[in-house]
C-alpha cells in the first residue's frame, strides 16, 4: 500500500533560513510560489528578462531575477518551466551556478527520468508533484485547503532530501490532502501513460468518435455534441466524488446496466491491447524520442494536429452552443 504523508509528517523549520527559487510563474509556478510565501518562506521568482509573468510576480509582492542570478541564490531550485524548455535553460543558467548543498526540485519527472537533464553529484534532487493544475492549487489554498501530491527522492546527497521535499509540500499546501511517495520512474511513466491513454488521448477520442458515430447515423451535431461531450462533466463530477459506483449508484438503471454490457464492447480486449503498447512505450523511451525530437525538429507536426484538432465539427459546433451558455465562464 502507497505511503501517505500529512502535515503532522512535515516539518517546515526545515526550510528556515533557506531561499526557495521558483523558476517559472505560469500555472504551476505562480501557486508554488504565492503558497510558499504565504506559508512564511523565503520565496524568489526567476524569468527570462522581458518576460510578460515579471510584472505579475513583482506585483504579487515578489523579487523577480533573472534564471542565473536565482540559481546563484536559491537553497532550494523549483523547476516549473515547461519540460521541454527545461534542458536548454538548465544548461546555459543553472548548471553554472549549482553548489553543493542545493536541491533541485522538479513537479514532473520527465528530464530526469530520460536523462535530459542529468544532475551533479553534489546537489540534492526531489519532486513534489502537485495532482491538480495550479490555478486550483492556488485557489483551494486560500481557502485553507490543499491538493494531493506525490514525493520522490532522486538523489540525496544531504542525508535530509525526503525530509526537505516533504517540508516544501507543507509550504505549498499538499500535505493539507495527504503526500503519496512515489519514484521518478513511476510518476513519469503512470504520468505520461494517464494523458496519453485515459485523461486526453483516450477521453478526447471516445468523445469524437461517439460525436461522430451519432452524426454519421443522421443526428443532429447539436444533440450529439450534448450526449457525448458536455454531458461528460455531470459524469466525471460523480467519479471524481465517490468513485464508479457512486456513479452508477447516481445514474439512472438504464445507464447501469447499459454500463455493464456495453462498455466492455467499447473497451475491449483490442484497447487493451493498444493500451499495453503505449506503455511500453513511455516505459523503454520511444514516446520520450519521440517528443524530444518534435521539438529539436520544430513542432511542425505537433503544430499540423493542433491545427487540423481545433477545426474538428465538434469544435465548431460546441463553440457555437457554449456562447449560449455564459455561465460555464464562470466556473472555469
Amino acid at each position: 500500500m502507497a505511503r501517505m504523508y500529512y502535515d503532522p509528517d512535515a516539518d517546515l523549520t526545515l526550510l528556515q533560513g533557506k531561499t526557495i527559487g521558483v523558476l517559472g510563474f505560469g500555472s504551476q509556478g505562480h501557486a508554488h510560489a504565492l503558497n510558499a510565501k504565504d506559508n512564511g518562506q523565503q520565496v524568489i521568482v526567476g524569468l527570462y528578462p522581458g518576460s510578460q509573468s515579471w510584472r505579475k510576480a513583482e506585483e504579487a509582492g515578489l523579487k523577480v531575477y533573472e534564471v542565473g542570478e536565482v540559481a546563484k541564490q536559491a537553497d532550494i531550485l523549483v523547476l516549473l518551466i515547461p519540460d521541454m524548455a527545461q534542458p536548454k535553460v538548465y544548461k546555459e543558467a543553472i548548471v553554472p551556478h549549482l553548489r553543493r548543498g542545493q536541491m533541485l526540485m522538479f513537479a514532473h519527472g520527465f528530464n530526469i527520468h530520460y536523462k535530459q537533464i542529468v544532475p551533479p553529484p553534489f546537489v540534492d534532487v526531489a519532486m513534489v508533484a502537485p495532482k491538480s493544475p495550479g490555478h486550483r492549487m492556488r485557489d483551494l489554498f486560500t481557502r485553507g485547503l490543499g491538493v494531493p501530491a506525490l514525493v520522490a527522492v532522486y538523489q540525496d546527497v544531504s542525508g535530509q532530501a525526503k525530509p526537505i521535499a516533504l517540508a516544501y509540500a507543507k509550504a505549498v499546501g499538499c500535505t493539507r490532502a495527504g503526500v503519496i511517495e512515489t519514484t521518478f520512474k513511476e510518476e513519469t511513466e503512470t504520468d505520461l501513460f494517464g494523458e496519453q491513454a485515459v485523461l486526453c488521448g483516450g477521453v478526447s477520442n471516445l468523445i469524437k468518435a461517439g460525436f461522430e458515430t451519432l452524426v454519421k447515423a443522421g443526428y443532429q451535431p447539436e444533440v450529439a455534441y450534448f450526449e457525448c461531450l458536455h454531458e461528460l462533466k455531470l459524469i466525471v463530477d460523480l467519479i471524481y466524488q465517490g468513485g464508479l459506483s457512486w456513479m452508477r449508484y447516481s445514474v439512472s438503471d438504464t445507464a447501469e446496466f447499459g454500463d455493464y454490457t456495453r462498455g466492455p464492447r467499447v473497451i475491449d480486449e483490442h484497447v487493451r491491447q493498444q493500451m499495453a503498447r503505449i506503455l511500453k512505450e513511455v516505459q523503454d523511451g520511444t514516446f520520450a524520442r519521440e517528443w524530444i525530437a518534435e521539438n529539436d525538429e520544430g513542432r511542425k507536426r505537433f503544430l499540423r494536429m493542433r491545427e487540423e484538432e481545433s477545426q474538428h465539427p465538434i469544435e465548431q459546433v460546441g463553440k457555437r452552443l457554449r456562447e449560449m451558455m455564459p455561465w460555464l465562464k464562470q466556473t472555469t
